[in-house]
């Protein structure tokens, strides 16, 4: 009987899992759950702020392509490219709600008109001019046209247009295009 002591000793040193270490292990295991769940929630949040940088980026960049094309144009004069106050400036400065450009064909001047909606592809990948079709309106959207003087150089200015939005955590996201212009064509 001796072989049956120590068996039965060996077997009660051998437990499975208590109650304990089986609660612990779950609760590890949402921890990790937990992490992965907001990591795809961050993933969606900015999978769907993509369309709202492209269109920061491309209404940053127009505003400055405009300015471009009107200077070499003879449109306006170098004087004129200065924020109102500053000179004969004619751009407004701040942040102005998103505009599209007036009959003269700048942005952030006194002319503007109301922005249009954007119409983006929808489900099918292709603008179709149909309710499908995706319109972002730019309500939310606004816009800033700083010009200032490079000093030790009257010939030459800095452009910065920055363009923002309102995101869902209570912040705003911006895009901000930097250019130089001279008064040389």
């Amino acid at each position: 009987m001796p072989t049956r002591t120590r068996v039965s000793a060996a077997k009660s040193g051998q437990r499975g899992f208590g109650l304990l270490e089986t609660l612990i292990g779950i609760v590890v295991l949402m921890i990790g759950l937990l992490a992965v769940l907001a990591t795809f929630a961050l993933a969606i949040g900015n999978t769907q702020s993509v369309q709202y940088d492209s269109i920061a980026r491309q209404k940053a960049a127009e505003a400055v392509e405009s300015i471009y094309t009107a200077r070499q144009t003879s449109q306006i004069k170098f004087d004129q490219i200065q924020n109102v106050g500053a000179g004969t400036g004619i751009f407004v400065g701040g942040f102005t709600p998103m505009t599209d450009p007036g009959p003269d064909g700048l942005d952030n001047t006194g002319d503007d008109t109301p922005a249009a909606a954007i119409r983006l592809p929808g489900p099918s990948g292709q603008i179709t001019n149909t309710a499908s079709d995706v319109l972002v309106d730019l309500g939310n959207f606004s816009r800033q046209v700083q010009i200032s003087n490079v000093a030790g150089n009257p010939n030459v200015r800095q452009i910065t247009v920055t363009v923002r939005y309102p995101v869902p955590q209570g912040w705003y996201r911006s895009y901000q295009v930097q250019a130089l212009i001279s008064s040389y064509r």
